[in-house]
């Protein structure tokens, strides 16, 4: 694909069996919603134990069976938490780093400086994140990739997008190239994908695009420019 081509999500996603989580944000191809989709998938049955839910405008994931819980540290997170005119949107609990950060004044960029990738070697598991932030009617929005520097963890290395939204175009984010063991980090910068005007056909190219197997949980947000009025869509395997 050439440097301005856009790509369908559904055709990143189906030849694709373990992206393992994503961000998408972008704006609607009618250039009147801003727009944000968050997937995870799972390879173990701890990964694979949760469901995403609603806390008023965010989001938190907890273990859909509490009693197979083994290690809580990397899979009960908020994914999604508002600010004022910014909402946050990652795959860790830098949400939280990034909302503090934001309520003292400092930068998201700041924040992610204080964070590393995930403590799980061998796979050193990247911390995505993303940040939109509201205004006159528009929107701007930020991405950003925290991974290990070599195979052995030695040294985090840290990659910032700022992007201005332009209709129909969205950017995605996820943390593994592909499956494998140890499974291979996401390269380059974020892809170019299309975004869709209507949140149910974004939604469903999402969902079933991603491997049947490994899908977890999906929660893709429209939030229209002019008035603010907003729709969610949320997807649990389990339920």
């Amino acid at each position: 694909m050439g440097i301005y081509d856009i790509a369908k999500v559904s055709d990143l996603l189906c030849v694709n069996t373990y992206p393992g989580r994503g961000i998408i944000i972008g704006k609607s191809a009618d250039g009147k919603k801003a727009v944000f989709a968050y997937f995870i998938m799972g390879r173990s049955e701890n990964s694979r134990n949760r469901v995403f839910i609603e806390n008023g405008d965010e989001v938190v994931i907890h273990p859909f069976d509490a009693s197979k819980v083994d290690d809580p540290s990397l899979i009960i997170y908020s994914p999604v938490r508002v600010i004022g005119n910014n909402l946050i949107v990652t795959n860790g609990d830098q949400t939280d780093t990034v909302y503090d950060f934001i309520k003292d004044g400092k930068s998201f960029e700041a924040a992610l400086e204080t964070r590393c990738f995930e403590p799980d070697a061998p796979n050193f598991t990247p911390r995505i994140s993303g940040m939109l932030t509201f205004g006159d009617n528009d929107f701007t929005y930020k991405m950003s990739i925290l991974k290990s520097a070599d195979e052995k963890g030695t040294a985090c290395n840290r990659y910032t997008f700022n992007y201005a939204p332009l209709a129909g175009l969205g950017h995605f984010i996820h943390t593994y190239n592909c499956d494998g063991n140890p499974i291979p980090t996401f390269t380059n910068e974020p892809e170019r994908v299309a975004i869709a005007d209507d949140i149910d056909e974004f939604t469903n190219e999402i969902w079933n695009s991603l491997n049947e197997n490994n899908k977890i949980s999906l929660y893709v947000r429209y939030v229209d420019l002019a008035t603010n009025s907003v729709e969610n869509r949320m997807i649990n395997k389990n339920n």
